[in-house]
């Protein structure tokens, strides 16, 4: 089958003679030919696959696979595995009423074996379904009725929604619960009353034929629970049933239906059944199902309590901006405001979009985004971010992202992706929950066939009361719910203190580092030269008998003078260093430009020389100690220049990019939590090591070409092989992308360009390397977070279980009520979620 569509076609073709399928898929990035050779190897690999061609030009993949060996999922994952894009559309589809764990796998399964998915994900804790597939090959609708074979309703996604429609769709649902709730509940007060009738005084005293019309009353009174407050089980387990499958909703189901059942025989056919056992259990069907709701009730508002970092993040915006248009001003809804217009914002106001002062200047407040506390000051041409706050003066700036644009909105979406992704542990749990439910019901008919055939009498109802017991007691939901709900807290948090986790599995991976690995320019230091010194030589005191001293400022005036006119990048720095000492700059003439050497000029009838040890040797000019000063600073990894006034050396003004006061802090925290920090440079090992030893450093890669920090990269990963290291790399330059691409967990720190925070998985807004220490601390607390939950899921079901069966009958006599189950049960999930919540409490040390 040929395909004639553009670039980013996708088509499938299916042969019945020969059982295989064709895939066409839009690749970017395939034009390198060793890339596309070792493409193809890597999918010739893998088993069910014959066939596989690249078409670089096209940007196009076509593989023959064998369907029956092979998915579409499993080959995106190979060809994402050696650094390709594959293309396609992502959507997000809310699924209703969502609480079953089991069933996670199964709506997982159904959609990645839709034609054209590419992959999909279920997060229970946000309800939501993550799709990437070829919409060449499949629809929304097509979707939505994978989802909907397995009895659940799908909905657009609430994620995205405005804080206020999804606050209100969570209260409509919670209040929808809690009404199913109070009307089981209602329900379960006469229920009760009838099967506990010989402790009601005015019961106990009526006839049998009077108790089995009231329990005939009572079967009808539980039908209502069993299906309004217990629809979603009964719905949830028919679906599941059509399938030829089990989950959560068919143990609730089979659990309550088959106590409905037994007592509804017990009343209606009592002579069939031995002396003592036609008694009913209507209280087993409305309670457990009272509690089992009340559970899912309380689930879904601490659930709301979790994803509380997400609504904060939507609520910074603002909600209107004044924006000024045809000379006059206008209060618009943030929503109509347009890329290119000028906004005006006063004090206190927030600032509604992303752009750039074109007027004014003033402090903003950025603490919301980036952590920190301390107000950023902004002048003209300074950009400014939306959802932060002005606090002293008044400046326009004009509007560069507006919308799902701006930095705001692409941090929600970041974290809001995070959410919905999975950790590998919870890929574990997920199966665990997938063969969980069919165990369960085979431990509940060996616990009914066990206490019929050597139970004491009455063997039935012991028999039935063990097994159903069995049925309600078991709660795959915990394991499910262990770690989304974690992840959902944890990865808030992280967004909370200026740091965004892009995947769960980053933040497991980061919970494991061994080595990070530090970029030196822009991560350690602030990316940009300063003055540091300014020398005065012994012989400029000479000067001082005939022309007056020269001082430090004085001799600082001059040198900007000149550096004013340069155009070079150290010059800039000599220039801000007189600025912020208040220093006027006098008049230059007879500049010149002396390359490789320095610069010369006149300034106040003084000739000027500034300069390196080439250029003063070549005017033959006296440095005397100046020449040993000059060493001292370059060890300090500082760029000495000499300064000749008249012929005669008159001192040193010496810039280096300056390490960043908070680094040597947070590479002391990083060592104390037990790893090897190393750092990795371009420089020259006598700058690379100054730097180094003034925060603590003791590993130092220096003089590495920027292709090459990725090799630096792989080989600390595998000096001790068998052993591999879990490397972490921090950098902020385009030509950090491919180290943070090869690194175990690449972080970017934020104020650098976009390419590396493209690259990386976890970006920090603020660029202090505190964050880097602040992202290990919010993945170890979320790790352990996670194992707690799944620890005491697990135990919860592995006790839980065998005393519902009878364990503890033959040695104290004891038997779990189904009554006590549901409780246990509903509550386990609750559990789970409150365990999550903790992590709200989360504050970092740095």
């Amino acid at each position: 089958m040929t395909s004639h569509d553009n670039v980013t076609s996708a088509t499938t073709g299916f042969n019945p003679q020969l059982t295989l399928t064709r895939i066409e898929l839009p690749v970017s990035g395939l034009p390198i030919k060793e890339h596309s050779t070792h493409l193809e190897l890597t999918l010739r690999a893998l088993d069910g696959v014959s066939e596989v061609k690249v078409n670089a030009t096209a940007g196009r993949l076509e593989v023959q696979y064998d369907a029956q060996k092979m998915d579409v999922a499993r080959l995106v994952g190979a060809v994402k595995s050696i650094g390709f894009q594959v293309g396609g559309a992502n959507v997000k589809i809310g699924i209703e009423n969502l609480r079953c764990a089991s069933c996670v796998k199964f709506i997982e399964d159904e959609l990645r074996s839709t034609p054209g998915v590419l992959n999909a994900t279920v997060n229970l804790a946000t309800q939501e379904a993550t799709v990437d597939y070829l919409p060449q090959k499949t629809t929304l609708s097509q979707l939505n009725a994978a989802i909907e074979t397995w009895g659940y309703k799908p909905h657009p996604a609430t994620s995205a929604a405005p804080v206020d429609k999804q606050e209100e769709a969570h209260a409509n649902e919670y209040h929808k619960l809690m009404n199913k709730f109070w009307f089981a509940t209602a329900i379960s007060v006469p229920v009760m009353a009838t099967a506990y009738y010989q402790f009601i005084p005015f019961l106990r005293d009526l006839n049998m034929d009077t108790l089995r019309l009231l329990w005939g009353i009572t079967a009808l009174l539980t039908l209502p629970v069993m299906f309004w407050s217990g629809s979603d089980f009964f719905t949830g387990a028919w679906a599941s049933f059509k399938h030829r499958s089990a989950n959560m909703n068919t143990l609730i189901a089979l659990g309550t239906g088959a106590a409905w059942l037994y007592s509804t025989f017990a009343i209606l056919f009592p002579s069939v059944f031995p002396e003592g056992t036609s008694e009913p259990f209507y209280d087993v069907v409305s309670v457990v199902i009272a509690l089992v709701v009340l559970g899912q009730a309380l689930e879904l508002r601490a659930k709301g309590q979790s994803s509380s970092a997400i609504k904060k993040l939507l609520g910074l915006q603002a909600k209107t901006a004044r924006v000024i248009r045809d000379g006059k001003e206008m209060d618009l809804p943030v929503e109509e405001v347009l890329v290119g217009d000028v906004i005006q914002v006063r004090p206190g106001e927030k600032i509604p979009v992303d752009g750039v002062i074109v007027e004014g200047a003033s402090a903003v407040d950025e603490s919301m985004l980036t952590g920190e506390s301390l107000p950023a000051s902004k002048k003209m041409g300074d950009e400014v971010i939306g959802a932060t706050i002005n606090k002293t003066g008044a400046f326009k700036f004009r509007a560069t992202k507006v919308g799902k644009d701006t930095a705001l909105a692409q941090i929600v979406k970041m974290v809001q992706d995070a959410q919905n992704s999975k950790a590998p542990i919870a890929r574990l749990a997920d199966t665990i929950s997938g063969y969980f439910v069919p165990i369960v019901m085979i431990l509940a008919v060996w616990t009914f066939v066990i206490w019929f055939v050597v139970g004491p009498q009455p063997q039935l109802v012991y028999a039935l009361v063990t097994s159903v017991t069995v049925l309600i007691i078991a709660c795959p939901c915990a394991l499910g719910l262990a770690t989304p709900m974690s992840l959902m807290v944890g990865i808030g948090k992280g967004a909370e203190h200026g740091i965004l986790i892009r995947s769960g599995e980053a933040l497991q991976t980061a919970r494991a580092i061994q080595i990070v690995v530090l970029d030196k320019t822009g991560t350690i230091t602030k990316g940009k030269p300063e003055l540091t010194d300014v020398v005065i030589s012994d012989q400029s005191l000479a000067l001082s008998e005939v022309e007056g001293s020269v001082n430090s400022d004085q001799l600082l005036r001059l040198a900007a003078s000149v550096e004013k006119v340069s155009e070079h990048p150290l010059a800039q720095a000599i220039v801000e260093g007189a600025q912020a000492r208040k220093l006027e700059f006098a008049e230059v003439k007879d500049f010149d430009a002396i390359p490789g050497h320095g610069v010369s000029a006149k300034v106040d009838g003084k000739n000027i020389l500034i300069g390196n040890l080439k250029l003063m040797n070549r005017e033959n000019i006296a440095l005397g100690e100046l020449e040993e000063k000059s060493k001292s600073l370059a060890d300090d990894g500082k760029t000495p220049m000499f300064i000749a006034l008249d012929g005669k050396a008159a001192g040193i003004i010496a810039v280096a990019d300056t390490v960043k006061e908070d680094s040597a802090e947070a590479i002391q925290a990083l060592q104390g939590m037990g790893i090897e920090v190393v750092m990795i440079t371009g420089d020259n090992r006598r700058t690379a090591e100054a730097i180094a030893r003034k925060v603590g450093i003791t590993r130092v890669l220096a003089e590495v070409l920027p292709e090459d920090k990725a090799n630096e990269i792989k080989k600390l990963q595998n000096y001790q092989l068998p052993i591999t290291k879990i490397v972490a790399m921090v950098g902020d330059g385009i030509n950090d992308a491919p180290a943070l691409a090869q690194a175990d967990v690449g972080l970017a720190i934020g104020t650098g360009t976009d390419v590396a925070i493209e690259a990386s998985d976890i970006t920090l807004i603020k660029g202090s390397l505190k964050g880097v220490v602040t992202a290990i601390e919010v993945s170890r607390a979320t790790m352990t977070n996670i194992y707690q939950n799944l620890v005491g899921a697990f135990f919860y079901n592995v006790l839980g279980i065998p005393v519902a069966m009878g364990l503890l009958f033959p040695f104290l006599g004891l038997l779990l009520s189904p009554l006590i189950a549901g409780a246990a049960m509903a509550f386990s999930s609750v559990t789970v979620v409150g365990n999550a919540n903790r992590l709200r409490g989360f504050k970092p040390t740095q």
